[in-house]
């Protein structure tokens, strides 16, 4: 019978490590906990009654008419880190306390980190027109861009593959697909002022404007009433004007410009 060696032991271990770095999912740990947090809210959804109950009755009745709740809303950021593994990692990093349904490499893969029909961490303090609660109500997707760079075509193309599953199967309207900068103006830009809205929404995910020639803006035309029309929180006038143009005209500058009103008279009509 052959004796490995002290040396050959040494090899040995060292393979199997190397084998066990390169496993095919180095998430199975925090996949885990992902699983464990699924059953504890499986184990609320199964209690009858609930045991929020406010019910006096002497006995529950349970409706038979009732669905799952469903996002309205989606929502796009930009990573702003460095690649998708350190992406990847920060959301399954408990203390981070951040996370997205959605992410999307530079080479179009995508990652399904999150079922549609729950809560993710994505969108934090902001609003949408009256909705106060965004992370309640929207699909996050984070697109793997440092929040410096142009978005690879590649991930373009799996976002508007993932887009229209998203619209089909939620029913979501066309002018709710939006950006984390339009609603967090004052703390957020992104996806960066290089995203091609446009495109989206020539695919049907997002509003757009017309030709805007021979458009006459009214002297009475109010700016800040038509930001609130569209969306925008304009408690910061300021914020909510530098979104809107980093949106509709991928614009950076300061102040209104005579084009910039145009499409915004157009867009709030």
């Amino acid at each position: 019978m052959h004796i490995l060696n002290r040396n050959s032991w040494l090899a040995v271990l060292v393979s199997i490590a190397m084998i066990w770095a390169c496993s095919p999912n180095p998430y199975k740990v925090t996949n885990r906990a992902h699983k464990k947090q699924v059953r504890q809210f499986a184990k609320q959804l199964k209690q009858f009654p609930p045991a929020q109950s406010m019910s006096t009755a002497p006995y529950w009745v349970g409706t038979t008419n009732f669905g799952m709740r469903k996002p309205n809303f989606v929502i796009i950021h930009h990573t702003a880190q460095n690649s998708c593994d350190q992406t990847l990692r920060t959301f399954t990093l408990p203390r981070t306390k951040v996370s997205s349904h959605y992410v999307i490499c530079k080479d179009g893969t995508i990652h399904h980190m999150l079922n549609d029909y729950l809560r993710a961490q994505h969108a934090g303090v902001g609003s949408w027109g009256y909705d106060t609660d965004l992370n309640s109500s929207s699909i996050g997707i984070e697109l793997d861009n440092n929040g410096f760079e142009y978005f690879d075509d590649r991930q373009l193309n799996s976002l508007l593959t993932l887009l229209d599953t998203l619209k089909k199967r939620h029913n979501i309207p066309v002018g709710n697909f939006i950006g984390h900068g339009d609603i967090a103006p004052t703390r957020k830009n992104d996806p960066n002022w290089r995203f091609p809205w446009k495109q989206l929404a020539d695919r049907g995910f997002g509003k757009w404007y017309a030709d805007t020639t021979g458009v006459e803006v009214p002297e009475t035309f109010d700016k800040l009433m038509a930001l609130r029309l569209i969306g925008y929180n304009v408690s910061d006038s300021v914020a909510a004007r530098h979104s809107f143009k980093r949106h509709w005209l991928q614009d950076t500058t300061a102040g209104w410009t005579p084009e910039a009103v145009k499409i915004l008279y157009q867009l709030s009509r």
